[in-house]
């Protein structure tokens, strides 16, 4: 409903490069380069700058995306109002969330829609909580679902509607037999002592785990690098170090490990986000598929059981 080229706009100045926004909208770097030009053309206006190997955007560029985001949050909440008066909604619908979203919330939103609205094309990807707002802003996705990082963007940016959905405990995942299993309260700098299995350098994961380990005052001691869950709680069940898993993490239930709740203030949590471009929420499929993933979570969400024998 608006000028493709001022989506293209938005992708490079989102990436800060011509090659990335190509990548992120599946064109070429020239045909991207081609449409910038375009715009330029149409507005009158130099948009961008060569900048050593790179390109900074200029003062007019600035311009035209603050006017560029106003134009595609009305057109979205234009076809969020079509969409709720028309009999039947059809088209394709996108959810795109981080791997716990991606097995445990998205799929039930997924079937719904598919029942709910059997015109529409319903798809699911999995993506990195960074590569959610690259898919959103490229248009390659309607809903977004993912964890709340010193990356994302702030709450205040004008291009996407950020709401908290839930906040997930993080629990403690020690081998059986471990000594921390006999308390009635644990803390996570009570495990500050202990050897860490962490995501891999750069991931959410260990940013997470990092930041809350900090946060109880300590720097945790990594012994061991593991992306998933099920990895990491078979190190653990060897012996190999502990990990945090997040409250909606389902782990094999064979292996010899105990889960613990953690106590303390603050007690360690990741927040899950809901995110979609501004405007769009109100679509009736959107509201659909946020109200089965808010069911779902609470009923995936109760606490874990304590441990039979405890003792102060």
């Amino acid at each position: 409903m608006i000028d493709p080229k001022l989506r293209v706009l938005q992708l490079v100045a989102h990436h800060g490069t011509v090659t990335a926004a190509a990548a992120a909208l599946h064109y070429t770097p020239s045909a991207v380069s081609h449409q910038l030009r375009q715009l330029a053309a149409e507005l009158g206006v130099e948009l961008m700058t060569q900048s050593g190997r790179g390109i900074r955007l200029t003062a007019a560029a600035t311009t035209v995306l603050r006017h560029a985001n106003v134009l595609q949050a009305q057109a979205e909440r234009a076809r969020a109002e079509l969409a709720a008066a028309a009999d039947e909604t059809g088209g394709s619908v996108t959810l795109c969330g981080f791997s716990t979203a991606a097995t445990h919330l998205l799929p039930p939103a997924a079937a719904t829609l598919r029942d709910h609205y059997p015109q529409s094309a319903v798809r699911v990807i999995e993506a990195e909580p960074a590569r959610c707002f690259d898919l959103l802003l490229a248009g390659d996705a309607d809903l977004a679902l993912l964890i709340a990082t010193a990356d994302t963007p702030p709450a205040s940016d004008t291009r996407f509607d950020q709401q908290p959905l839930l906040d997930d405990p993080l629990d403690l995942v020690v081998p059986s037999g471990h000594p921390l299993t006999t308390r009635r309260v644990v803390t996570l700098a009570d495990a500050a002592d202990e050897p860490w299995i962490l995501g891999r350098p750069g991931s959410t994961y260990h940013h997470l785990v990092r930041t809350a380990c900090m946060t109880a005052g300590f720097t945790p001691n990594i012994a061991h690098y593991a992306d998933e869950w099920d990895t990491g709680t078979a190190l653990v069940a060897h012996g190999f170090g502990i990990i945090l898993v997040p409250r909606l993490a389902r782990l094999h239930e064979g292996w010899p490990v105990a889960r613990i709740p953690l106590h303390g203030e603050p007690a360690p949590a990741r927040r899950i986000l809901a995110a979609t471009r501004l405007g769009s929420r109100d679509h009736p499929v959107i509201t659909t598929a946020l109200t089965t993933i808010t069911t779902t979570a609470t009923a995936l969400h109760p606490p874990p059981q304590q441990p039979e024998e405890q003792a102060e």
